[in-house]
């Protein structure tokens, strides 16, 4: 469903190819149940990009942590071609390659599916960052052989396809990242040093390893922060998200978007 290559970071994630591009309005026919004979065909041997939304709520649908979430079940590859890293959900080692969450009925976290899962047979990129424009996304449609759906009646468009699937609301919770890895920081061909790739991958997607940061260090002791906000943080993991989006465009890219205290530990502003 997505390709982890790619050049610079809001670069498109996907091998566009010969895929035909969709305007917003603009239709094509899909439909998938299990009694397509190329039902779950889609669900194997793939490289399915996680978003940071994706691998929290499969941990806490998995009754996992996020840090076991990542470790049993994700891969990180790395390349020159990577400014950023990726989380890649982690085929069974079978011949077959199966998603380790495909099961004989279908798919058993169908309610929290990854992004790019619900988007299928689209496909969304975004273009690299440029000063003054704020990067619009470019919608794709596959057309694979294997798929029997594309044969359908059922019609959409790009948005309501996008609305069906919960994408929209989605998207929504997930904007701050966005606007990370399309910043205007990465024009020119900027790189992150290892610590800032750590920095960005901890936020992102460990978050139990975030919030350990937050409430087990001097990190509280650093910044003012409304009082109901570090509250929500505690037990709202969507919260702690959204600020850990905040959060980076400060540590990463010295927006002054958050307050240090006058009185803060001396041992560093983003430690």
């Amino acid at each position: 469903m997505s390709d982890p290559k790619t050049n610079e970071p809001g670069g498109l994630p996907y091998a566009l190819g010969d895929k035909r591009k969709l305007t917003g309005d603009e239709k094509f026919c899909f439909g998938c149940h299990k009694d397509l004979a190329c039902f779950t065909k889609c669900c194997a041997d793939v490289n399915i990009l996680l978003t940071p939304l994706d691998v929290l709520r499969l941990s806490r649908k998995t009754n996992m942590t996020t840090t076991d979430f990542l470790n049993q079940h994700t891969l990180t590859p790395m390349t020159k071609e990577l400014k950023l890293p990726v989380v890649v959900l982690k085929m069974r080692s079978e011949d077959d390659k199966k998603c380790p969450f495909l099961g004989e009925q279908g798919c058993s976290v169908y309610d929290e599916r990854p992004w790019s899962c619900r988007m299928y047979p689209l496909g969304m990129g975004l273009p690299p960052a440029r000063a003054g424009e704020e990067p619009k996304p470019i919608y794709f449609l596959f057309e694979d052989d294997f798929c029997e759906g594309t044969k359908e009646s059922n019609e959409w468009t790009v948005d309501s396809w996008r609305k069906n699937q919960s994408v929209v609301e989605r998207e929504k919770i997930e904007a701050g990242h966005a606007g990370i890895v399309t910043h205007p920081w990465f024009i020119g061909g900027r790189q992150f040093d290892l610590k800032r790739m750590d920095m960005y991958y901890t936020a992102c997607y460990d978050l139990d390893a975030f919030r350990r940061f937050v409430f087990d260090t001097t990190f509280l002791k650093r910044f003012e922060l409304e009082d109901d906000l570090v509250e929500q943080m505690r037990t709202n993991d969507e919260a702690l998200l959204q600020f850990a989006f905040r959060w980076l465009r400060f540590a990463l890219f010295g927006e002054p978007i958050m307050t240090v205290r006058e009185d803060a530990p001396a041992t560093g502003r983003n430690q």
